[in-house]
């Protein structure tokens, strides 16, 4: 039923800098690209920015975004901007989590987890 992640929003009130920011920090250039939503294919999930000029920020749920190297994804996204809010933790059995916050607010999680594996398509 469920087949795995599928789209991430973030809401910002500023979408051409969203757009500048995310574009370096994922290191990727949208894919669709229109004032009412921008999206960016990340490795086959959708990373989606909502023009709102009343909800960016805290509050909602937060999604994880694999990564190779944790400790070499934090440099990069706070390089890009990004204020780091939960340091590198091993939660156990080799997985590392991490999250950042990107200049809107908007909270990005980063995960190592060497049991999972993308599925081949």
């Amino acid at each position: 039923m469920v087949k795995g992640l599928g789209t991430v929003i973030y809401p910002v009130a500023d979408v051409s800098r969203a757009k500048a920011w995310y574009s370096t920090a994922f290191q990727q250039q949208p894919y669709f690209d229109q004032p009412f939503y921008v999206g960016f294919n990340i490795n086959g999930y959708e990373l989606g920015l909502h023009p709102d000029q009343d909800a960016p920020g805290r509050g909602g749920g937060l999604a994880y975004w694999r990564v190779a190297d944790i400790d070499r994804a934090v440099e990069h996204f706070v390089a890009a901007g990004a204020t780091l809010t939960a340091a590198v933790q091993d939660v156990g059995d080799g997985i590392k989590v991490a999250a950042v916050d990107d200049p809107f607010g908007n909270k990005i999680g980063l995960i190592e987890n060497p049991h999972f594996n993308l599925p081949k398509e």
